[in-house]
């Protein structure tokens, strides 16, 4: 059993907002006896540790009675903690609103105060038909057949009760037909995420076998509004999965109309106008839709209005990761580098901010491309700084595309420092990765095969042949949907250019820009 004492409290406390600490130490105040209130004690000097230390805690507080029975106190806080944001954040959302409603009928009901525990039952239940909430509708129903049981059916006709039962079977459908749909997006982005695009005949065959759903085939599937945006944003990722970004960007701009179109019912959700955004944003860039890249990411920033949001620190962090991300990804590919530099030193202060807040995903992703930015500015030694960073410090190993490609980023750094005596060794553990996870395809091939060739060369002439003959490998395989995601993390095709021509990288990336 181990020893090293949780760390869950603190997690909790740490987490909470200014106005929710307040409301703590209200709620504990009237709902502690006596005069010394333990919950409060231990609670600010728990919120003053950066970093948990339970023996500092228990030095701290040697004299007080708690101490003895201390995982107890620790537990009985835990507990307050929750109750007092039940109560701060009763009527925070729908769901919360709901739960109250059928809680309060609930006592009415065995009170015997029939009449007032339908009335409530009937206020929740419109609530619920409104917002689709389809779970809660089957518990609003259990409740009205008790109260038409309790009357012996004297007061319901047969017409009721057949209505009662289709109502009951179409949001049983609903909810099947929810599951459905989110199993089908989950298995898709299950791959997605952990392998990225299809690079492969097999792994293109490993997503079709998802998307060849009957339930699928047809937009009128979808029952209700939360199973249409899952039907949207299923085609969406299967066609970025497979490279077809014209119809990824028609499902994700139908997605985003969708979501426009009941921002009441979306409301309580932002992460997911979030996703669409900023998925819509990446596509529209890689489409060269610049005009629609500036439209969604005004509408991504201008979100907190849109959906009538409050402003808080979880907000604040998905804008920051979110835009900074986009705008990195949108530099890189337009050869502003310079620009990206700029916002530099704002991200970094959102990372320090933020820290472990930040999934490690946006965090990599944030990482590539701060090294990109200084690699088109020719600061290698930053860039390799920024690589270091993703690939010794993040656990981002299960997204494997973003590993791989930033571990061959890392070799060109390195060969653009001079430093050849390193190349070797980061060669061999970039060879030994990609074959352990199966990623050695067309690109990785070509690229590993040139670093061996580049290592041998023996003086500029060679080495000019060698840069040549790795440009027109690249240009081969360029309209290759299986190989075109290798030239969005970093455009290695320009670099080659830069090589072979002597043209500055970041004008080559420009000028495609422009095409």
């Amino acid at each position: 059993m181990s020893n090293i004492a949780s760390d869950q409290l603190h997690r909790l406390i740490k987490a909470l907002t200014k106005p929710e600490k307040r409301y703590f130490k209200i709620f504990s105040s009237r709902h502690t006896l006596g005069e010394a209130n333990n919950y409060e004690i231990l609670f600010d000097a728990i919120d003053k540790m950066d970093v948990y230390d339970e023996e500092q805690l228990k030095r701290k507080f040697k004299d007080q009675a708690f101490i003895n029975q201390f995982s107890i106190a620790k537990n009985r806080l835990y507990e307050q903690i929750l109750k007092s944001l039940d109560a701060y954040h009763a009527n925070s959302s729908i769901d919360a609103e709901l739960k109250k409603l059928i809680h309060c009928a609930e006592i009415l009901y065995k009170k015997t105060l029939y009449g007032q525990s339908h009335k409530l039952l009937k206020s929740a239940r419109r609530l619920a038909e409104r917002y689709d909430k389809h779970t809660t509708l089957l518990e609003i129903s259990m409740w009205e057949k008790m109260l038409i049981e309790k009357d012996n059916y004297t007061e319901t006709g047969e017409k009721e009760l057949i209505e009662i039962l289709e109502q009951d079977r179409l949001t049983l459908a609903k909810i099947s037909n929810y599951n459905e749909f989110w199993s089908i997006k989950s298995r898709l982005f299950y791959i997605l995420n952990r392998k990225g695009k299809a690079r492969s005949q097999n792994e293109l065959a490993e997503f079709k076998a998802i998307i060849d759903n009957v339930l699928i085939k047809s937009e009128d599937e979808a029952l209700f509004y939360e199973t249409k945006y899952l039907y949207y944003h299923i085609y969406s990722a299967y066609y970025f999965s497979i490279g077809d970004y014209e119809n990824s960007f028609l499902h994700l701009k139908k997605n985003v109309e969708h979501i426009e179109n009941n921002t009441d019912k979306f409301s309580e959700e932002p992460n997911v106008y979030f996703s669409v955004l900023t998925n819509i944003i990446y596509i529209s860039s890689r489409l060269k839709k610049f005009g629609d890249v500036a439209i969604y990411l005004d509408k991504l920033r201008s979100l907190p209005e849109k959906l009538a949001l409050k402003r808080n620190e979880d907000l604040d962090i998905k804008l920051f990761s979110s835009t900074s991300s986009i705008e990195l990804t949108l530099y890189a590919q337009t050869g502003d580098f310079e620009k990206g530099i700029e916002l530099i030193p704002i991200i970094e202060n959102g990372l320090r901010l933020y820290g472990e807040r930040i999934n490690n995903v946006r965090k990599a992703y944030l990482c590539l491309n701060i090294a990109i930015m200084y690699f088109g500015e020719r600061k290698m030694s930053e860039s390799l700084k920024w690589l270091n960073e993703l690939l010794n410090s993040i656990e981002i190993e299960k997204t494997e595309d973003i590993y791989c490609f930033a571990q061959l980023l890392n070799l060109i750094v390195h060969l653009e420092l001079g430093n050849q005596q390193l190349v070797p060794y980061a060669l061999k553990s970039t060879q030994r990765y990609l074959n352990l996870r199966n990623r050695v395809y067309k690109f990785e091939n070509i690229f590993l095969h040139f670093i061996n060739r580049i290592l041998k060369t023996r003086d500029k002439k060679e080495e000019h042949m060698v840069y040549t003959a790795l440009l027109d490998e690249f240009r081969l395989i360029g309209d290759d949907n299986f190989e075109k995601t290798a030239f969005e993390y970093f455009d290695f095709d320009a670099w080659a250019q830069s090589k072979v021509t002597g043209e500055d990288f970041r004008s080559i990336i420009r000028k495609k820009a422009l095409i």
